[in-house]
């Protein structure tokens, strides 16, 4: 799957430790609920506006 947009990015988490924690919390309960590996990945906006 290919997703391609210009309004959003993904987000820099590279210092947000605590935020990558609560993104693989939240995997692993759609795993134990679901039964499949899930990931999730954390967009941004860009600055660019949109009408």
């Amino acid at each position: 799957m290919e997703i391609s947009t210009d309004k959003y990015k993904v987000a820099p988490l590279d210092k947000g430790a605590e935020a990558v924690a609560i993104i693989k919390e939240a995997e692993e309960s759609l795993k134990r609920m679901t039964g499949e590996k899930i990931t999730l990945i954390a967009y941004e906006e860009t600055e660019k506006e949109y009408k």
